[in-house]
């Protein structure tokens, strides 16, 4: 009958229905996890404790008991680390993977915050800083480059605080100019998204760039040049030994040579 198979679809549709917003509610249940009950970063801008407008001018880092763990319930990743760097040396950090070399840098950088110890840069306690004000002033050149799809002045200067002559010296002084001045587009350059476009030694090159760009005073190579080869290994470690003369270097590395170098 014609009113009993509207009353099948009916239970039919409801089912369907009921169904389907039970497994929505699951994304509603993780939004209100996210928005609710994730822990979030420590402010961009701590007002009550800013850096001097010069800081840092030295790159001295002092660090006493540091503890750092990724969550809690894990092993501690930094486990009682204290050392003292002075401004411009050069440190190696070396060690077998899930050491802790790596987690060193996250935790200078505060992506993951430290739960112990202190840590001190120029003398102002870099833990009660803004994570703006602390960032800004640290460098990394990372083992995989992080390269935006847009034009090659988006991705060397972002916020359009460099002039054109200023892009084109970093280039040619990361070795970059001659691949950028090929491509007919000049800073103009479209790259693609991950950087397809180019080598994953133009890419390291790319971040190099980026790093002579903003002259910081602390600079940490995390396997920068891991995955390339020995020909931009080389001028990668030219580059730095070069231009970075006045820089606090941390160095994480596998390769015995970039250590000594």
């Amino acid at each position: 009958h014609p009113r009993e198979l509207q009353v099948t679809a009916f239970l039919g549709f409801s089912i369907r229905s009921i169904t389907e917003l039970e497994a929505q509610m699951n994304a509603v249940e993780r939004l209100i996890y996210y928005c609710e009950e994730l822990p979030s970063e420590a402010q961009s801008v701590n007002n009550d404790y800013r850096p001097p407008p010069e800081w840092p001018s030295k790159g001295k880092i002092h660090a006493k008991n540091l503890r750092m763990r990724y969550r809690p319930g894990l092993e501690p990743s930094l486990n009682g680390v204290s050392m003292d760097i002075n401004p411009t040396e050069r440190i190696g950090v070396v060690g077998r993977t899930g050491a802790g070399k790596s987690s060193l840098a996250v935790a200078l950088l505060r992506l993951v915050e430290p739960y112990e110890g202190t840590l001190e840069i120029d003398d102002v306690d870099a833990l009660k800083l803004g994570l703006e004000d602390l960032r800004s002033k640290i460098t990394i050149i990372p083992q995989d480059p992080v390269i935006f799809s847009g034009t090659l002045r988006f991705n060397l200067d972002p916020f359009d605080a460099h002039t054109d002559q200023e892009l084109w010296e970093t280039l040619e002084k990361s070795s970059m100019k001659e691949v950028v001045a090929d491509s007919g587009d000049g800073l103009e350059m479209n790259i693609v998204e991950y950087g397809g476009n180019l080598s994953s030694g133009q890419q390291q090159l790319l971040c190099l760039a980026r790093a002579l760009l903003r002259r910081p005073k602390i600079l940490i190579m995390d396997e920068a040049t891991s995955n390339v080869d020995y020909e931009t290994d080389q001028a990668v470690q030219s580059t730095v030994r070069r231009e970075f003369a006045d820089s606090t270097i941390l160095t994480i590395a596998h390769r015995l040579w970039t250590i000594a170098d």
